[in-house]
């Protein structure tokens, strides 16, 4: 039931036919009794910046998801960002403060963080290896960085990408050590592919996975299908693993807490989500 006193969460980007978030929220929300809704608002990229002030004039407005084509902008539309969506470049959620400034953060990596924790695994004081250091692999490596991780190498096929992540890691976290320019996983107790490869049909794989320990694990973020080539072969060796849509899932309960709401498991989310 929506009433005078709802608050909104607007979920903004452009196009919106394919957008999730309603269908796992709200649902979660009229459960619980959350006086709150997620909104699909499809904004242009020639609009977005004039938008996203206009919408937190509204009184009801309690924040936003952002996604694509938004992530990179919002950076600079707002007053204040966290470390990990300043590292990457990026933000998904803005919220508004008591006085009026806007903050920004980034959770994809988190979704990976909280991942790796429920398996049972921590960051804190292991070495780690990003394949890929776009957007979803900036997000990983920062939120690996903040939840305590020692090392951590990078690798990508554009090398000034991974070496330009490298530095933003270091100013953030100077006792982190940085390695770039290889991807051989020997050595690493975590593995995350946060490239495309895996997408397609006769996709290399991102890595040598004869040279993964079997203690290893291994994450991916591919969403379109869960277990990836890379997986597969990961599993072969003994690896412990986590598929893309684990991720996504085990942001929302930070999301939710990032805007002050009563939070809850990724299990429940699933459970509670009407996906079709």
């Amino acid at each position: 039931m929506i009433t005078g006193t709802t608050k909104l969460i607007g979920h903004l980007g452009f196009p919106t036919e394919s957008f999730k978030s309603p269908m796992i929220y709200n649902p979660y929300f009229e459960r619980e009794g959350i006086d709150a809704l997620v909104v699909p608002m499809g904004c242009r990229s020639e609009h977005y910046p004039a938008f996203l002030k206009l919408f937190f004039q509204l009184s009801n407005a309690l924040g936003t998801l952002v996604t694509m084509p938004h992530k990179v902008i919002t950076l600079a539309l707002v007053d204040e960002a966290s470390p990990t969506a300043a590292i990457a470049g990026a933000c998904n959620a803005v919220r508004r403060e008591r006085d009026g400034r806007l903050v920004g953060d980034l959770f994809d990596g988190e979704g990976f963080v909280r991942g790796l924790r429920r398996k049972g695994r921590e960051a804190a004081g292991a070495r780690g290896l990003v394949i890929g250091a776009g957007g979803v692999g900036s997000a990983i490596a920062a939120s690996l960085a903040r939840a305590g991780l020692a090392e951590i190498g990078l690798f990508d096929s554009d090398a000034q990408a991974a070496e330009g992540l490298g530095r933003r890691l270091v100013q953030h976290y100077p006792a982190l050590r940085v390695a770039t320019g290889s991807n051989d996983p020997a050595g690493y107790d975590l593995v995350v592919n946060a490239t495309p490869l895996g997408m397609r049909p006769g996709d290399p794989l991102p890595v040598d996975v004869t040279r993964l320990s079997p203690s290893a694990y291994v994450g991916e973020v591919v969403l379109a299908q869960e277990i990836t080539p890379f997986l597969a072969a990961a599993r072969e060796r003994g690896c412990g693993f986590q598929i893309g849509t684990d991720m996504l899932f085990e942001q929302i309960p930070a999301y939710l807490e990032f805007f002050g709401l009563p939070s809850t498991t990724s299990d429940d989310l699933r459970a509670v989500a009407r996906l079709g």
